[in-house]
């Protein structure tokens, strides 16, 4: 994954952070890995993918909780930053990548034996 710099905000004054939280890292990075193979059409518009891990329950967690979130592991949301020169190419580049995540989830869902497993359980 090719490491890019946030854009300036005179640059691209509009942007907007996305977090899909999934069960596993395996998971997370499967999306991760599937959707960062297209890039955006237009110069318009930047965006960023990552992995991180979820927000913290409380700030007063043990230390030993704390270094287990720091594993690859425990990365299990993704994390989408976009940035764009007007609200219009935002919202038209957010909408072109929710369809293709919304395939990505679907073929998990149908497809993979976790989310499966899960879906039965709860």
């Amino acid at each position: 994954m090719a490491t890019i710099e946030t854009p300036t905000k005179s640059e691209f004054p509009c942007s907007l952070e996305i977090s899909i939280p999934l069960p596993t890292n395996r998971l997370a990075s499967s999306a991760l890995q599937t959707l960062e193979v297209d890039p955006e059409l237009s110069a318009s518009v930047r965006r960023t993918l990552s992995l991180t891990t979820p927000p913290a329950e409380s700030a007063t967690e043990p230390q030993e909780k704390k270094l287990k979130q720091e594993s690859d592991d425990s990365k299990t949301v993704l994390q989408i930053n976009y940035y764009a020169t007007t609200n219009r190419m935002l919202r038209v580049a957010v909408n072109g990548f929710m369809e293709s995540l919304g395939v990505v989830l679907g073929a998990m869902a149908e497809l993979d034996v976790d989310v499966l497993e899960a879906e039965l359980e709860g």
